[in-house]
């Protein structure tokens, strides 16, 4: 019987890819989303790929889509902890609601996903977590302070993640992805998008595809032997 595999933010941009990745490996894939209506329902008609909304920074939304997924798909066996927003500004700019709304959504997310689906996965012998953070979570960035310390924590959380699951047959590693082309990244202004790929030693910027090709990597089955890592796709811009 297939795996099941949650990827959250699954149904558009990086999530999507990395929806289609695991379909392609043979996984049962569900997409979970927020709030895109129209987005999701076209993915799934599109793909064949099962859709859940709920709000993955709230623990109780979270916890009653787990049990809808369990019930109706199968135990969550693959976990990609891929949701994200953004709410930029100088921290003098900055209000609390913008902080707690990246913290909730993007390092929140990955407490609440986990916590619901580690006792499942350490019963069965085998699981595999991968979390999303960013090169902005390992080399900061200007007007980012939420995001920067929401992407970072989830490095941090990876690796002490790593060390419970690890005797379990439970690997929890990070993608640290750099710059993107994806709907984030081309509403920065023309002028900064051509200064951030000149600081890109590679000459482009990464597109979803390459980021998926390395969550496949981490959940396949016989990566069992790693754990705790941060896989850097940036095309040389960070070297960390």
């Amino acid at each position: 019987m297939a795996r099941v595999a949650l990827v959250t933010g699954g149904t558009r941009g990086i999530g999507a890819a990395i929806s289609l990745a695991l379909q392609a490996q043979g996984r049962t894939v569900v997409a979970n989303y927020a709030g895109n209506e129209e987005a999701a329902r076209a993915f799934q008609e599109q793909t064949g790929i099962q859709v859940r909304k709920f709000d993955v920074g709230n623990f109780e939304a979270a916890k009653a889509g787990i049990a809808e997924i369990a019930e109706s798909v199968g135990p969550i066996e693959i976990l990609v902890n891929n949701a994200g927003i953004t709410r930029d500004g100088t921290l003098g700019r900055m209000t609390r609601d913008m902080w707690d709304a990246v913290i909730d959504t993007n390092l929140g997310s990955c407490y609440n996903l986990c916590k619901l689906t580690f006792d499942g996965m350490r019963e069965r012998k085998f699981g595999r977590v991968v979390n999303v953070g960013s090169i902005n979570g390992q080399a900061g960035q200007y007007g980012q302070v939420n995001y920067a310390a929401a992407k970072s924590g989830i490095h941090g959380f990876t690796k002490a993640l790593a060390q419970e699951g690890a005797r379990y047959g439970i690997t929890v590693n990070a993608i640290a992805p750099g710059y993107v082309d994806t709907d984030m990244v081309r509403a920065v202004p023309g002028e900064v998008l051509r200064k951030i790929v000149a600081r890109i030693p590679v000459g482009r910027l990464g597109n979803a595809d390459d980021i998926a090709r390395g969550v496949a990597f981490l959940t396949a089955e016989d990566a069992g032997f790693i754990t705790g890592s941060t896989l850097s796709i940036n095309g040389g811009q960070h070297m960390y």
